[in-house]
């Protein structure tokens, strides 16, 4: 019998840092270390180790003491890893320190989540913006890249060293593509909006779904539309809005809209690179936030959502809260798997809202109730 090998390329290895400050709580960087591990499986990471750091003072050099920083660096060596990620921002100078002191690659939030995104674009649109963010992250830290090749040809003041000339030509180049997509990412904005407004002048009601990313916003478009859309236990396994017309259970048209997930930090290249795609939820005539309530960082990601609504200037568009998973609740003390009931999230600040369980298809009448409900009570005429 002959034997089957795995000629596949092998993993990368990372340690994971998250860093703990002072306006951070021990739970909440429980959670965002616990999803930078999710980050990293998402963009098929070997975790080699890892560790929470508290930061009392950020250190210009390494984002904390020379002295964390050198012991973290050598922890990273000893489990084999071939990057450092960090959950938080890190300057171009702080990645070339840290890259020196471990001899490893050193990647931050920013990066990893544009990386995922980059790696999911199957669209031409997806991959515009995708692009579009890479570039942007990248342009500042060209020249850390070059920054030795410019130091082996002294010269003499006014001179330039052939790794300064290469910089100068790359970011030219780059600055050149960015603009190119930008130009070819507006046509995709005016075809969208003629789109839009094809389906506003039909009269038909748009409803969006929102929320934190993998809270089963496509499984319930799914589970409402039967539309076959792409579902997958992984962070942000939708990249690309999904329209579909759909009936209600009194037999109204409504157009359901899949839209693509939040995320907290999620970094300002990609909320300027997204944003024709998050503007299907803005320019809806209601929302249907989408929480995993099964999840103990609920209320957090519920901020979160609800603070990128606010920069897309959403916030007056009725929202519906859809509280899923209700399957991952303990059925016989009606409380999740933490121990908290589903009554107590309405005192951590997060809204009264609709149990359902997307996947069961549970809960579903309940919910399209309160939607036409809503859409009647704000005028909208839910035609036929």
């Amino acid at each position: 019998m002959k034997k089957t090998y795995d000629t596949g390329p092998e993993p990368v290895k990372a340690y994971l840092v998250g860093m703990r400050s002072r306006d951070i709580s021990v739970s909440e960087a429980s959670a965002l270390t616990a999803e930078l591990a999710g980050l990293a499986d998402t963009l098929g990471l070997e975790i080699s180790g890892g560790e929470t750091v508290n930061i009392r003072e950020k250190n210009p050099r390494y984002c904390m003491g020379s002295g964390k920083a050198e012991e973290i660096a050598q922890k990273a060596v000893e489990s084999g890893a071939e990057c450092i990620v960090f959950d938080a921002e890190i300057s171009p100078t702080q990645q070339r320190n840290w890259e020196s002191l471990s001899g490893l690659s050193a990647v931050d939030r920013q990066e990893l989540i544009i990386r995922i995104f980059a790696s999911r674009a199957r669209t031409r649109e997806a991959e515009l913006q995708a692009g579009l963010a890479e570039l942007l992250y990248a342009l500042p830290r060209l020249s850390h890249k070059y920054i030795d090749l410019s130091r082996q040809r002294g010269g003499r003041y006014g001179t330039r060293g052939s790794g300064e000339t290469r910089l100068e030509t790359d970011r030219r180049l780059i600055e050149q593509r960015i603009g190119a997509l930008k130009t070819e990412l507006e046509e995709v904005r005016k075809n969208r909006g003629v789109q839009r407004k094809q389906r506003e002048r039909s009269g038909v009601p748009v409803c969006a779904l929102v929320g934190y990313t993998n809270a089963g916003k496509s499984s319930l478009h799914h589970a409402l539309t039967g539309s076959g859309v792409y579902v997958e236990d992984k962070l942000f396994a939708t990249l690309d809005p999904t329209a579909r017309r759909t009936r209600t259970p009194s037999g109204k048209n409504i157009i359901l809209v899949d839209t693509v997930g939040f995320i907290r930090r999620l970094p300002h290249n990609l909320v300027d690179a997204f944003r024709s795609t998050l503007e299907e939820a803005a320019r809806s005539d209601l929302l249907l936030h989408v929480l995993d309530i099964s999840d103990p960082a609920a209320g957090e990601h519920t901020a979160a959502v609800l603070s990128v609504l606010r920069e897309l200037g959403a916030e007056q568009i009725p929202l519906i809260t859809v509280y899923n998973k209700a399957d991952l609740l303990d059925p016989r003390a009606g409380s999740m798997a933490d121990g908290r009931a589903a009554g107590d999230f309405a005192e951590g600040g997060i809204p009264q809202g609709v149990l359902i369980s997307a996947v069961k298809k549970e809960g579903l009448a309940e919910l399209w109730e309160l939607v036409e409900k809503q859409l009647a009570f704000d005028g909208k005429a839910l035609k036929n």
